[in-house]
């Protein structure tokens, strides 16, 4: 198998000396008109959105405020997976998962804590994910279900978070009257002022009595965005909300499939308290709370001002299990019916109004129903049918919604087995590649068909950098998103994945995600920063450019091979798109510069009639390709901002090696 690599690391010199006869050390004279009196086509809203799922502990141990790890105790069937007893040596005392004492259907499994010494020592403790984060001056809400075996005097519990070794306490409460009935129980955490942020610590809860105990669905928050109850962790919402984005696809690929029928993300078990939802395996090895239901992904929307774009299961699974369509697949088509109810439908509808009853009357926007996730991966060819039938329901009960299918693009998956039952209103492309592979494809789009269904790009991502994309991946990303921009008239949304990770050890399954956190702090990659970039600075128009002399690339087949023994092959290295802003004249010109060597371009503004000589100008760049944000220099690269005095209708200008920038410029 060839790989493909892109030579970063020599110097233009080196290039120079090996391929003089290719004349690629040859000054260019790069020039880019662009024509502002015909707008090529208008740039579609919803261009740039986020996608997510439950992977890399993207809720559970991610953005969804939960503190406590296996909560509810079905982490493990045998063993209370992340709790821990802590006694004196010669106690007596244990832990072990009971299924005696049930709460509810929902909460069947519960810990049995045996106190057998009044020792104030004694209680369980829970490590977190990755420990419980003190931070200075932070309000914490719990809470617990617990009873006491046997009739007798009610006892209490001390809550603590304190240091791994039980030495520093850094908050205290104190919760009494459990009984002999099971209860709920709630407290509230505080730090000190002067607190040390750190996460190795953990939960403690502890009796002041001798006896057995039960506990089960034990919570802990620290304050969230927007101040939502079972809400999100703030400094991951602010990164997102950053990004403007106009979009959420929930509740993700994989994730909404399963790996069979019953661990598929089964909508109605997701609403309601958090003690009627009974979790289940997600795909990426680890069990999902469910904490992230239906409900919270539809607030998230609103907190940062997006919409959903809903994927309703289809009936096809992981493990390659599927139903045709048909009777056996009608339960299927009527859920996903209520569940679209459930969203946008108003209280006088059945399932608009258990939405009501569960705190949010208001529908929510909805334009956009995806059936499935990569059915391309398919081989019983079922989608045909399968689509079909759900098209049909949706069209029929909601019919301004559009419907968006999971293959019949032109290259990807989809491409082996069209879906020719209906003709979908949209279609969903994904694209993994490395960075030759992004950005040799860059115009992918300019060579689609207009007659044909709008696209969805609804997974894509350059894969170098671990955990997290390196700059080489931000370069391959930017050069692919001024495919897309440019050609919005067909690419009407589009979403990177995996949007997070949890770069704690354990933490990743998918490597080069936009996003990474541990358990107190959290960062954008140079991807992240090039995708807010672009969505930040675009108008509503984009602008035609006409190209002269653009600069090439070099690339060689494999790698292993010398330089001297490889036929290069040149591609741009230059890429660009330029919007406008109908409404002010703004315009933004972006430019990625995938070469190591200074480009002076020159820039004309064909059909300005003014130009204002001050200007914006927004640019990323690194010395070294190579060269990455992490948890511990989180902003090694980011976009800097300054002010340009020299535009007018024809001037110059020197793009950076290795860079993305953005020109703002001032037209009437």
């Amino acid at each position: 198998m060839f790989t493909f690599k892109k030579i970063r690391f020599l110097s233009i010199f080196t290039f120079c000396g090996l391929f003089s006869p290719l004349l690629l050390c040859a000054q260019v004279n790069t020039a880019l008109s662009l024509d502002l009196t015909h707008p090529a086509a208008n740039v579609s809203p919803r261009l740039y959105g986020l996608m997510t799922e439950e992977i890399n502990y993207s809720y559970d141990g991610g953005i969804y405020g939960e503190l406590i790890r296996n909560r509810v105790f079905r982490d493990h069937p045998e063993k209370p997976e992340h709790w821990f007893l802590i006694k004196a040596d010669g106690d007596s005392s244990s832990i072990n998962l009971d299924a005696r004492h049930p709460v509810n259907e929902t909460l069947p499994i519960c810990l049995h804590l045996h106190v057998a010494s009044a020792n104030k020592s004694t209680g369980v403790a829970n490590d977190g994910f990755w420990g419980i984060p003190v931070k200075p001056s932070t309000i914490y809400s719990g809470s617990f279900y617990a009873l006491k075996e046997g009739s007798g005097a009610k006892s209490a519990f001390t809550v603590n978070i304190e240091s791994t070794d039980g030495k520093i306490v850094y908050a205290m409460a104190t919760v009494s009257g459990i009984g002999d009935k099971w209860q709920k129980f709630t407290y509230t955490l505080s730090t000190l002022p002067t607190a040390v942020p750190t996460a190795d610590t953990r939960l403690v809860l502890r009796p002041k009595s001798t006896g057995s105990f039960y506990l089960t669905l034990v919570s802990l928050f620290p304050p969230t965005y927007n101040g939502r109850n079972n809400g999100n962790r703030r400094d991951i919402m602010q990164l997102l909300a950053a990004m403007n984005p106009s979009f959420l696809r929930l509740p993700g690929g994989n994730y909404l499939e399963g790996g069979m029928f019953s661990t598929r993300f089964d909508w109605k078990k997701t609403l309601g308290p958090i003690e009627k939802r009974p979790g289940h395996m997600g795909t990426w090895g680890y069990r999902s709370s469910d904490g992230m239901g239906l409900l919270e992904y539809l607030e998230w929307c609103e907190d940062l001002h997006m919409e959903p774009v809903l994927a309703v299961f289809a009936g096809y699974t992981l493990n390659g299990d599927y139903l045709e369509a048909g009777p056996l697949l009608k339960p299927f088509v009527d859920d996903a019916l209520e569940e679209i109810e459930y969203v946008a439908g108003d209280t006088t509808t059945l399932w608009g109004k258990r939405r009501a009853l569960d705190g949010h009357p208001q529908p929510f926007k909805l334009h956009y129903v995806e059936v499935g996730n990569e059915d391309g991966f398919d081989k019983s060819i079922s989608y045909n049918g399968r689509f079909a039938q759900f098209f049909d329901a949706i069209k029929t009960k909601f019919p301004d919604i559009e419907v968006i299918s999971t293959m019949g693009g032109k290259d990807w998956l989809g491409s082996r087995y069209p879906v020719t039952s209906r003709t979908p209103d949209i279609v969903d492309e994904h694209y993994y590649r490395n960075a030759f592979e992004m950005e040799s494809d860059a115009d992918h789009y300019d060579h689609y068909d207009r007659k044909g269904p709008k696209v969805f790009v609804g997974e894509w991502a350059t894969r170098e950098g671990s955990p997290t994309p390196n700059f080489n991946s931000a370069l391959a990303d930017a050069a692919w998103m001024t495919g897309m921009e440019r050609n919005s008239d067909i690419v009407v949304m589009s979403c990177s994945a995996p949007l997070f990770v949890n770069v704690n050890p354990g933490g990743m399954q998918w490597e080069s995600d936009l996003i990474g956190y541990n358990t107190l702090s959290s960062y954008g990659s140079p991807s992240y920063y090039a995708q807010q970039m672009f969505n930040n600075y675009r108008g509503d128009e984009v602008i035609r450019i006409n190209a002269e002399g653009v600069p090439n690339q070099l690339q060689k087949l494999n790698h292993a091979d010398s330089l001297a023994q490889v036929k290069p092959k040149a591609y741009p290295g230059l890429f660009y798109v330029a919007t406008r802003n109908s409404k002010t004249g703004t315009v933004f010109l972006k430019v990625v510069n995938c070469l190591p060597t200074v480009e002076k371009v020159n820039l004309q503004l064909a059909g300005a009639a003014s130009v204002k000589t001050g200007g914006k100008v927004i640019i990323m760049k690194a010395e070294n390709p190579q060269d990455t944000n992490t948890i511990t220099d989180p902003k090694k690269i980011t976009p800097v901002s300054s002010v340009f005095n020299g535009m007018k209708k024809e001037f110059n200008y020197l793009f950076m090696p290795y860079s993305i920038t953005v020109l703002q410029i001032e037209t009437r």
